[in-house]
């Protein structure tokens, strides 16, 4: 592709998102303070803090991130499975082990130590709940393979397609001289390398633009037949340093909520803005007062204010005493009301935590004493107001995120060859997520079972049969995975039905023995019968004899 195309297009997206920035840096600068790098260039280490005089809404921001972990991607759970698209095949027992295989090859890769997920997912949250929108960067590391990093929104241009899917990304990003040497070698521009001994760690300004491959020609097995095609361009020099391509898009993109007309979603901080903004002025307010309460001014007479006066502990302050001994020093009082200020930031406070989801899981924690109903409708509850949110998540950034593995792996060759027959169906697969956000959606059904059953109970005393419709064992498993319980501590159908027939026959052999000295004394008393009856013609015999 042009160079001079691409450096054009990237400015035009950089100077088409001004007001976005703007946003993003009040934003930062009261709730992120470290991401504050909107329209400026800070000094690592330098002291970002100076805006912020009521820490909620940064408190707030980390809970809303480790909520959005606990609920989509857990760190000790399994949360999601890979499913055959075709239902007849979800019978077959070779393609439902081959995707059990790849979901767990997919979990240990992405959990391993070097790949770095979670902290990475993580920095992916709380972006997406300070400025509405995030991306994380999937690359493929021949002989290390999966490398996850979150790449900083200040960095990040976005471009959708006729759909609204984000398809092109342009990254500005920095090199010093000798990571420009590492990253491409003797194509790195001539100008860098003659910079790499005498200033290595001199910064150098580049493009990393991906975008679909419109010059794709199809059947090459280099970039060029690639569907995404990738180049880093020296934005100095105007020179294009590296060209590549990729089989999958290697970003996936997180957006809280999107409006009309607009490609970078809005996040909950932006929502409550003006009540952050509010807050921190309320507070400063509030100092204030209450500093002049603790260390209030002091009103001296004409005369008196002509001397020094010490206020340090100790100290002999001569001339403020009347010949009656009356002071001459009173402090002004303040007729401030504070706590009608602590009521009124306490308010701002509950609405920021609100907009950050805080509350709604607090529920759980400030009512520990509930009953396994009310557990489920609280579940229920909080799983009918995060659907909206959090769904989008998965559907926009964990989708793409999984795809992107699976595509890494295969091509890898880590994962296992698929079955014949999942490759005869076309070899589709689906997505099937089971995080706690998909459980505490399922709460209805646990719920709806329970209130049925305790319904029945009084019924049932009257009548036991009601119960018999149920079927007691398939109630047991939904209950015990809706709460979460780990299959690993539940028996199998198999090992059930196997247990059920040992039961029944044990059950068997107990009537038989409990049967058996009943049949002994029939079958003596039968035997005995017949014996009586056997001599009786005999008897008869004689008896008619003459």
């Amino acid at each position: 592709m042009d160079t001079t195309s691409l450096i054009r297009r990237f400015d035009q997206l950089k100077n088409s998102r001004g007001v976005w920035e703007f946003h993003w840096r009040e934003i930062a600068e009261r709730i992120r303070p470290t991401h504050n790098q909107f329209q400026r260039y800070n000094v690592p280490g330098q002291k970002q803090t100076q805006r912020i005089f009521d820490a909620t809404a940064a408190l707030a921001l980390e809970r809303f991130g480790a909520a959005m972990e606990s609920m989509l991607t857990p760190r000790t759970q399994t949360w999601h499975k890979l499913r055959p698209m075709e239902p007849e095949l979800a019978e077959d027992a070779a393609v439902m082990q081959w995707c059990d295989e790849v979901t767990r090859i997919l979990f240990a890769v992405r959990y391993s130590p070097k790949a770095n997920f979670a902290s990475q997912a993580h920095e992916c949250y709380m972006d997406v709940g300070a400025f509405g929108s995030t991306a994380l960067y999937i690359e493929d590391l021949p002989g290390q393979m999966i490398r996850y990093k979150s790449i900083p929104l200040n960095q990040m241009y976005f471009v959708e397609n006729h759909v609204g899917q984000i398809d092109s990304i342009f990254r500005a990003i920095k090199f010093t001289s000798r990571q420009v040497k590492q990253k491409f070698g003797e194509k790195a521009p001539t100008r860098i390398l003659s910079a790499c001994d005498q200033e290595p760690d001199k910064e150098w300004d580049f493009i990393h633009a991906v975008c679909p491959n419109s010059d794709r020609e199809y059947g090459r097995k280099d970039y060029k037949g690639m569907p995404y095609y990738s180049c880093y361009i020296w934005r100095d020099g105007r020179e294009l340093v590296s060209e590549g391509g990729f089989r999958t898009f290697p970003f996936a993109i997180g957006r809280y909520a999107v409006g009309p007309n607009e490609i970078y979603g809005r996040g909950p901080a932006m929502i409550v803005l003006p009540d952050i903004k509010m807050l921190n002025e309320m507070n400063k307010t509030i100092i204030r007062a209450a500093q002049r309460v603790v260390d209030p001014p002091l009103l001296l007479t004409n005369d008196g204010a002509l001397s020094a006066f010490a206020l340090r502990p100790g100290a002999l302050n001569y001339g403020f005493l009347s010949d009656g001994g009356e002071p001459l020093v009173k402090a002004l009082e303040s007729k401030a009301e504070i706590q009608l200020g602590v009521e009124l930031l306490d308010g701002k406070r509950k609405i920021i935590n609100d907009a950050f989801l805080v509350t709604l899981f607090q529920i759980l924690v400030d009512t520990p004493q509930m009953t396994a109903t009310e557990a489920l409708m609280r579940a229920q509850e909080k799983g009918a107001l995060l659907a909206p949110t959090m769904g989008r998540q998965q559907s926009e950034f964990l989708g793409p995120l999984i795809e992107r593995e699976i595509d890494i792996l295969m091509m890898a060759g880590v994962l296992p060859p698929p079955p014949p027959q999942l490759m005869e169906a076309g070899g589709q697969i689906d997505i099937e997520y089971v995080s706690p956000l998909n459980k505490a959606q399922r709460a209805d059904d646990g719920l709806a079972i329970m209130r049925t059953l305790e319904a029945l109970t009084p019924l049932a005393q009257v009548d036991p049969s009601v119960m018999e419709i149920f079927d007691h064992e398939q109630i047991a498993r939904q209950l015990a995975e809706i709460y979460g319980v780990p299959a690993i501590i539940l028996k199998t159908p198999e090992a059930m039905a196997a247990m059920k027939a040992q039961q029944a026959q044990a059950a068997q052999m107990q009537q038989l023995m409990q049967a058996a000295p009943v049949a002994s004394g029939a079958i003596k008393d039968l035997a005995s019968a017949q014996a009586q009856m056997g001599s009786a013609p005999s008897n008869q015999a004689a008896m008619l004899r003459p």
